[in-house]
């Protein structure tokens, strides 16, 4: 772990990020009039003299920190991480950036240009707990993490104040809240831990924040993602997840990964996304077990009629969604390890076309409005067009479109319901794709992304 020079909750890679400078995001109306968390993780580039107009003597009392940590992408492994499956994920070279320095006080002073400015009394956190009214706000991530590190330690922290900004799009399906929970705790843990939280213990840390301070159930595989960074095998099927680094570099390969914006916020279908592990687990109880991950395979496919009579069809397709994309995430990651990218984006295509089949997460049930399918169809023509035109004079233009990889491939991204999409494709395609999208969807609809090696860190300025 780092020195108290330095504490990095990452994999320890000395490797710096890739720029940071990527384009910030398109901040939709949506996006903005949610929670107050979405407010903070779209924070813009705030100041240090703008923070003082509504705390006096704001950043100026001592040394100053700053921590970062960077959204996540998921690469494969779509709704499996909650059945105990494992997931591939990688770390972005945007995220969270927060500056803090002690203050003196017993108070954490929060300030995100734009948005309104928040504090945290610690003495009254300490004996009262968080109050009702924190749930649902950053404010309440915060106190959580506080509360959770200073239980892990039996050490209080003192008070600070901190200046949060942010590329990363509330609701765009980049994990904006799980990176601002770490941000906060890579920089608690550098002031006031002496680097002694290891990545794992974080991501632990802020799971439980948003979980019972925010009020939000979630599973692990944002914070494991973010804490450690780089492109990631997350295995979750024993009782602390297993995480194993994956050596690829999609740039160097020659691929792009794009995310397309559907310009319809997941979070509006929330009873949709809530059947899916609600299904899946319906289907577990089928054999005694709780979670899909903990029943065989075999077992899973010869009783599937089983599946179909006790828990009804959907979880019945959702079962056979797991068992397929659990097989298609390990092929993933052994043609990642080989440097394969076109076995990649074979399964990839696979993967897409159980995610719309079985796991049916691509629209509401009877929705008028289908905006992730409108979007992966868009990308499929944008795909074609760009495919015919460019493929080699005498070749085969059938082969060019049937083709996963150079053509490119595209699937749902991360819950679904909306949200994102995600292509890939070769990177000298990439710029078109994007400028194509552009026009169908709207501007800043097409993000070309770019990866980092690290996960969440802090160092002193």
């Amino acid at each position: 772990m780092a020195n108290e020079e330095n504490a990095t909750a990452g994999s320890g890679q000395d490797e710096a990020a890739d720029d940071r400078g990527n384009e910030t995001a398109r901040k939709s109306d949506e996006a903005v009039q949610r929670t107050d968390l979405g407010a903070l993780a779209l924070g813009g580039h705030g100041s240090a003299s703008a923070a003082g107009a509504a705390f006096p003597g704001f950043l100026e009392g001592g040394r100053r920190a700053r921590g970062f940590a960077p959204g996540r992408t998921e690469i494969a492994g779509n709704h499996v991480d909650h059945q105990g499956g494992t997931v591939l994920t990688a770390a972005l070279a945007r995220g969270v950036e927060a500056t803090a320095c002690e203050n003196g006080l017993d108070v954490v002073r929060v300030v995100s240009e734009g948005f309104p400015a928040f504090t945290v009394d610690l003495a009254s956190l300490r004996d009262e707990g968080p109050a009702p009214d924190l749930r649902g706000s950053s404010k309440a991530l915060v106190a959580g993490m506080i509360m959770g590190m200073e239980a892990r330690r039996g050490k209080q922290v003192g008070g600070f104040d901190m200046l949060v900004r942010s590329d990363l799009p509330a609701g765009g399906g980049l994990s904006s809240s799980a990176a601002f929970e770490l941000a906060v705790g890579a920089l608690l843990n550098l002031m006031f831990f002496g680097g002694a939280f290891g990545p794992l213990e974080l991501a632990h840390v802020a799971r439980d924040a948003e979980e019972t301070y925010f009020g939000k159930p979630c599973g692990m595989m944002d914070q494991v993602a973010i804490a450690f960074g780089g492109l990631l095998e997350i295995d979750f099927s024993g009782r602390e997840p297993r995480v194993s680094p994956i050596g690829f570099d999609f740039g160097a390969s020659g691929a792009a990964v794009v995310l397309v914006d559907v310009h319809a916020d997941h979070a509006q279908a929330t009873p949709a996304y809530a059947s899916i592990p609600r299904d899946m687990a319906a289907a577990a109880g089928v054999f005694g077990a709780q979670r899909l991950g903990d029943v065989d395979e075999f077992d899973i496919v010869s009783h599937i009629f089983d599946i179909r009579h006790l828990a009804g069809d959907r979880a019945a397709l959702r079962a056979v969604h797991y068992v397929r994309e659990m097989n298609l995430v390990r092929t993933r990651a052994d043609a990642l390890r080989r440097e394969d990218i076109a076995a990649f984006c074979e399964a990839t295509a696979l993967s897409g076309q159980s995610s719309a089949q079985y796991l049916q997460n691509i629209s509401e049930p009877g929705a008028d409005r289908q905006p992730a399918m409108i979007a992966l169809g868009f990308a499929d023509l944008v795909l074609d067009r760009i495919a015919r035109d460019e493929s080699p004079e005498g070749s085969s233009v059938e082969t060019a479109l049937m083709s996963a990889w150079p053509r490119g491939v595209a699937r749902i991204h991360g819950g679904g319901f909306g949200g994102s999409i995600q292509v890939y494709l070769p990177s000298v395609r990439a710029a078109r794709f994007a400028e194509d999208i552009d026009a169908l969807l709207g501007p800043g609809s097409a993000d070309i992304l770019l990866f980092s090696p690290e996960g969440a860190r802090a160092r002193w300025l």
